[in-house]
């Protein structure tokens, strides 16, 4: 008697994804940690309000490399205020949802990017004393990793809600507003005014938990650098490194570290970050990277460090790092670049030392 088998050929292509997917889920799975994802600004939801989806422009936002990897994301609308209907509306559901599901029991670590970093501190601050009050267990944040973080506010919001309120203009200004921004914005709404710098910092600025906020710091060109113009400083495009570096105040810097400057190069900088906002460390720092491309999968070019082995719950995060030499006699320079950051992304740099 013989027996007759059906079988069903399964496609390369079909096992290579099933394969990845298997490799995506793990991967966030590994991770001691939970991983929470904050978006920053999204522009479309400023010049087309009644057209967002707060949530699906959430999900879009992060889609070039992290959705994948994280647990949860806090979304949240660019036309509302952070202390306003962000807070109300939008955080403070989520927060109620993760405290329920006990998510952060192990701890969570927050990643932002841009003004995600204004919401994260929001949170900190209030958090717990929210929770608990709703007779809710507080949120265990072991840590925050900020992608080009506006936390310190950016001077192009100075300039936009004066431009779009009508008290200044110019060509120049136009000009900015219209790579950043868009054409199509005519009024200054939402978190535009939260971005203002004195705006920013005054919100949650000395939050009552020691959560330690890690940054990682672009300081490459976009927009032409047209609107680099109007930051002060080195900056991203869009930040300035008095904001994403995490210093205590708004004053024209070049790096976050006094030895090494943004492209690795091993050299005293005068004009260094020496005050830092209370448990903010500097990480990352690349010129390599502008602000709309440090959170996205594409390598742009190589990182070095400013600070390095801080402590994350009771465990070491750094990286390795690696001396380069070029030149010799007057023209010698010697570089410290992240090991592997010539062939990874700073987003995958980045998501490796999560603990």
């Amino acid at each position: 008697m013989n027996n007759t088998h059906t079988h069903k050929w399964i496609k390369p292509q079909h096992i290579v994804g099933a394969c990845l997917a298997m490799l995506m889920s793990f991967s966030a799975a590994s991770k001691d940690h939970k991983i929470i994802l904050i978006h920053g600004l999204q522009v479309s939801q400023i010049t087309n309000k009644s057209g967002s989806d707060v949530v699906n422009d959430g999900e879009t936002y992060w889609q070039s490399y992290w959705n994948n990897r994280a647990d949860e994301r806090i979304d949240w609308p660019a036309y509302e205020r952070v202390e306003g209907k962000i807070a109300t509306d939008w955080v403070w559901p989520k927060l109620k949802q993760l405290s329920r599901s006990n998510l952060c029991a192990d701890g969570c670590v927050l990643v932002t990017h841009s003004t995600g970093d204004l919401i994260a501190r929001h949170i900190i601050d209030n958090q717990a004393n929210w929770l608990e009050n709703a007779g809710l267990s507080p949120l265990n944040i072991v840590a925050t990793f900020d992608l080009a973080g506006a936390g310190g506010g950016s001077e192009l919001a100075d300039v936009a809600v004066s431009a779009l309120t009508g008290a200044s203009w110019n060509f120049a200004i136009d000009a900015a507003l219209r790579w950043w921004l868009g054409s199509d914005v005519t009024e200054a709404v939402g978190v535009l005014h939260d971005l203002k710098v004195n705006n920013a910092r005054k919100i949650s600025p000395f939050p009552d938990a020691r959560t330690p906020r890690l940054r990682f710091v672009a300081d490459g060109n976009e927009y032409l650098g047209i609107t680099g113009a109007f930051l002060k400083g080195n900056d991203d495009s869009v930040v300035a490194s008095h904001s994403s570096c995490g210093a205590s105040s708004a004053r024209s810097f070049g790096s976050c570290s006094s030895s090494i400057d943004t492209d690795g190069r091993l050299k005293s900088q005068s004009d260094a970050v020496n005050s830092f906002m209370p448990n903010h460390y500097p990480m990352m720092m690349s010129d390599s990277y502008s602000h709309n491309e440090i959170h996205n999968a594409q390598r742009k070019g190589n990182v070095t460090i400013a600070m390095n082995n801080i402590n994350v719950d009771g465990q070491n995060v750094g990286f390795n790092t690696f001396d380069q030499t070029t030149g010799s006699w007057f023209w010698k320079k010697n570089y410290r670049y992240i090991k592997n950051s010539n062939t990874t992304s700073a987003s995958a740099l980045i998501y490796n030392v999560i603990p």
